[in-house]
């Protein structure tokens, strides 16, 4: 299944942003076969509510300079899992334990991919 290149650009655009504010963890999924709802699922993880709120806000600053106005971003207060939509890309940034909580990785990858565990998660 081909992507849209638009969900492409606005990938490469968010993996730049969370290395800029050095994101752990960094896992993009493809789930076009899964939902429609967008191409791509990328889950991060910061190390305190601290980065996790730094990097959602520059994963934000970082679309919209490209072209990608965010269409919603959720759980900014808390800052223990930011959710950033941009249509073709959803973001989840989560502090490590909630990250190991809710599993994303395990919904929303292939079977034979989620066999593995994360590392350091």
């Amino acid at each position: 299944m081909k992507a849209d290149p638009v969900s492409d650009q606005t990938l490469a655009a968010v993996l730049d942003a969370l290395a800029d504010v050095k994101a752990q963890n960094v896992l993009s999924i493809d789930v076009r076969k899964l939902t429609g709802i967008a191409d791509y699922m990328v889950i991060a993880s910061g190390t305190s509510s601290r980065h996790v709120k730094a990097l959602a806000n520059n994963v934000v600053v970082k679309s919209k300079e490209a072209g990608f106005k965010p269409l919603g971003v959720e759980g900014e207060r808390d800052g223990e899992w930011i959710l950033v939509d941009l249509a073709g890309v959803i973001v989840h940034v989560m502090l490590p334990a909630t990250r190991r909580f809710y599993d994303l990785e395990r919904l929303w990858m292939p079977a034979e991919d989620a066999q593995q565990p994360l590392e350091n998660a």
